[in-house]
């Protein structure tokens, strides 16, 4: 169990709940609760490093004050949840549909920051009877298949794809250490990564809240392993096992015209290939620009359904 946390400025909200539930092959995925229990549910999908914690604080007190349960989960490899390599991302859905069933949870909504876009693209393509709507914050491409668009950073692990999947485990082991090693100076870090990087994530992070969230995410994330951002690379290295088209569900996407990590005409092209999805444009905002807007997103994501679900959906 969590404990309550604190409201003032610059400390996180700590989770009402935490914990890890048992999944295939007898895994386990953990994940942190915010918000009302009983309340509508969103799943949260943290980017590439990141884990169960990343959820802006504004979030974590709107949905408490307006009644939302909203769950942060970890992807295998950090946090608690036993480190795994799916064989594409659409295999991670079969996890969640345990992970839900477990917390009791009938439909609900995602959101994926970054490389956490994939995964809840993937929910909607695999779980059209139980998702409701999408919001995706500066979401990753695909590099292969019919879906495929060029450059961005990403096309850099497209090259090393095969060393990352041969080393896979002894480089998790690598920057687990390192991260370990690095502790004591983390909050420097962080200043150093800031400053660093373009006006609007450098304005983000100098905001003692945001600075607080990611440093205890990643320090809480990070306490066992470190090998799920490894997992993520070699995973949007090959077919996501659908189709942008197969993700009939609600898509609300928000994306920084300053983006640097993952190109806005990258969100431009996935939303024209989606069949229900709009685009709107974080003007002057760069990739983490979404979380500094989390409120607007809740608020539309709650805006989509209950829908009628055709009774051709399958999971």
């Amino acid at each position: 169990m969590g404990l309550p946390g604190v409201r003032s400025s610059g400390h996180p909200k700590r989770p009402t709940l935490e914990g890890s539930v048992a999944v295939r092959d007898g895994r386990r995925l953990s994940f942190a609760e915010y918000g009302a229990h009983r309340g509508p549910a969103i799943v949260w999908m943290h980017g590439t490093p990141g884990a169960r914690r990343q959820i802006p604080l504004d979030a974590r007190l709107y949905a408490e004050e307006v009644g939302i349960r909203l769950i942060g989960v970890d992807r295998p490899g950090i946090g608690s949840s036993t480190p795994y390599l799916y064989p594409h991302v659409r295999d991670w859905t079969e996890d969640l549909a345990l992970l839900v069933d477990a917390l009791a949870i009938d439909t609900l909504r995602v959101i994926g920051l970054s490389g956490g876009g994939p995964y809840a693209l993937a929910a909607g393509a695999a779980m059209p009877d139980r998702v409701h709507g999408i919001g995706v914050l500066g979401g990753v491409a695909p590099t292969r298949g019919a879906d495929a668009v060029d450059g961005g950073l990403l096309r850099l692990a497209v090259h090393t794809a095969p060393l990352l999947a041969a080393a896979r485990v002894p480089f998790g082991v690598a920057l687990t250490g390192a991260i370990r090693a690095v502790k004591p100076l983390a909050g420097p870090a962080l200043d150093l990564y800031a400053a660093v990087q373009p006006p609007g994530d450098r304005n983000l992070l100098s905001r003692p809240e945001f600075k607080a969230m990611f440093l205890d995410d990643l320090l809480n994330g990070s306490r066992f392993q470190t090998s799920a951002p490894l997992a993520d690379l070699i995973l949007f290295t090959r077919e996501w096992g659908f189709q942008l088209e197969d993700v009939r569900v609600p898509v609300r996407w928000w994306h920084g015209d300053d983006d640097h990590i993952v190109p806005f005409r990258h969100g431009q092209h996935c939303v024209d290939r989606l069949p229900d999805a709009t685009m709107t444009t974080i003007d002057g905002e760069s990739h983490l620009g979404g979380l500094g807007i989390a409120q607007k997103v809740l608020d539309e994501l709650m805006s989509l359904g209950p829908r009628a679900v055709p009774d051709s959906a399958t999971s």
